[in-house]
């Protein structure tokens, strides 16, 4: 008999196969190391826009408001669009996180710290115009009720304190709720990290050992919250539509407003998550855990939201000229066809016929495709809150006072340093936490273990 070949040491010393969990982790985790020389550039055009928009700000309270486009009869201009704007993309976070954790729905587990992270940032984006728009920044105060020695309390008719409830408490929920999904994840990082990170990721962790009493507190905390925060993704944007709704403007005082513009947060917000999260997997390599299934589901909604915000727009033109009242007629006559057809057009383009495309499955999982249809509907909505609150404005009951509204060049940088502070912050919590939660994509991959013939989508088992 031939006796076997030897064996040499460095075939005997096999390296332990790595266990999928330490897979998920290193994966998952791999986002926060290091940072290359794009990382760096696309950080320092957001800084630089960001400074921009800062310095403008500072200027135009040095010389008053009268660098904005305002003119009479127009005094709402580019800020409180683009404050409706962020306050719309802040809801899909909260959709994804809260409202399909009741569902049950899977597929959120990969895509939900993104977007919960986007809904902080764009809150944090969206409140600080309500004070670039009022000019008198140092007076911020008086927005707040509390009790002062000259016996004076807030205007709880003015639709700015309504924002100012609606944004604080959506933020002050959203806060919790993030903070409370990071906490498992804080303490995979601490125990991966050494030197001041470790310290960091130590008090954020809270003392997390992952024991059953905790996870079992940490669900249920999830839970309450996830009811707590899914009335907000109704209530806050609802009351956004008020601020116009409870006017007598022409083409704003309509019912319609409030399911409308909830409908139009959750379109512009899930647009939104698809516009960070197709770079983001393509740049880390994370198709494993993002995966096609994920943006076909993601594709969905936005199609399926497409056709409500379509349907919002035919009936306010349908309601309009059904009333048969004159000024409402005009109002939504010259929307289409006035000094403003060409904002209305790119708004139904981009909000109404882009989106059919994402009627095939091909398109909707073929990511240049989605990429391109979801910005076009960020620039849409955009375009949606210029229309309805410009053209409205200029177009009232007296025909002698309509004007035009032109932004100027401290309203667009301001706009533009707006996106540039979204983005800077995107940038920085990728380094600085998992973008991806990872104890819920564990959660999945322990899922695919114990039911081999299951299908489980993003939980890093190669599907």
């Amino acid at each position: 008999m031939t006796p076997p070949p030897a064996m040499s040491v460095a075939d005997a010393i096999q390296p332990a196969p790595e266990s999928p969990d330490s897979k998920i982790n290193r994966d998952l985790l791999r986002p926060m190391k290091g940072a290359t020389r794009g990382y760096f550039l696309l950080l320092g055009l957001a800084f630089t826009s960001v400074v921009a928009a800062g310095a403008t700000w500072i200027y135009q309270i040095y010389v008053g408001l009268g660098i904005g486009g305002y003119s009479h009869p127009i005094f709402w201009g580019v800020y409180i669009v683009t404050f409706v704007f962020w306050i719309g993309i802040a809801h899909a976070g909260t959709l994804i996180s809260a409202i399909l954790y009741l569902f049950r729905a899977k597929w959120r587990n990969a895509i939900n710290r993104g977007a919960e992270a986007m809904t902080i940032f764009a809150v944090l984006t969206a409140g600080q115009f309500l004070g670039i728009h009022v000019g008198r920044i140092w007076k911020a105060y008086f927005i707040l009720p509390y009790p002062n020695q000259r016996g004076l309390w807030v205007n709880f008719r003015s639709p700015l304190e309504w924002d100012t409830f609606a944004v604080s408490t959506y933020a002050t929920i959203s806060l919790v709720f993030f903070y409370i999904g990071l906490i498992p994840d804080f303490a995979i990082a601490r125990d991966r990290s050494t030197g001041l990170r470790k310290l960091i990721y130590t008090a954020l962790a809270v003392g997390w050992q992952g024991s059953s009493r905790q996870w079992k507190a940490h669900s249920r905390s999830v839970l309450h919250l996830s009811g707590l925060a899914t009335p907000l993704v109704l209530s806050v944007h609802s009351v956004v539509s008020w601020d116009f709704a409870m006017a007598i403007v022409p083409g704003w005082h309509a019912t319609i407003f409030a399911p409308y513009f909830v409908d139009g947060a959750i379109f512009s917000g899930f647009a939104m998550v698809l516009t960070v999260m197709i770079p983001f997997r393509r740049i880390y390599g994370l198709e494993e855990y993002v995966t096609d299934y994920h943006f076909d589901n993601m594709a969905r909604f936005l199609l399926l939201t497409s056709w409500i915000v379509a349907y919002s727009y035919i009936m306010e033109y349908f309601i309009s000229w059904y009333s048969g009242v004159e000024p409402e007629q005009t109002a939504f006559w010259k929307r289409a066809f006035g000094p403003y057809w060409i904002s209305t057009w790119i708004m139904i383009s981009c909000n109404c016929f882009f989106p059919q495309l994402l009627w095939f499955k091909k398109l909707r999982t073929h990511l240049p495709t989605l990429f391109m249809v979801s910005t076009l509907v960020n620039v849409g909505m955009w375009f949606e809150r210029y229309v309805i609150i410009i053209t409205s404005l200029g177009r009232e009951y007296d025909p002698a006072v309509w004007g035009i509204y032109t932004p100027t060049w401290a309203e667009l940088t301001i706009f533009a340093g707006s996106f540039g502070f979204f983005s800077m912050l995107i940038l920085l919590f990728i380094k600085a936490a998992p973008f991806i939660a990872i104890h819920e994509v564990k959660e999945l991959a322990i899922h695919a273990r114990a039911h081999p013939g299951t299908a489980v989508h993003g939980a890093g088992v190669g599907e």
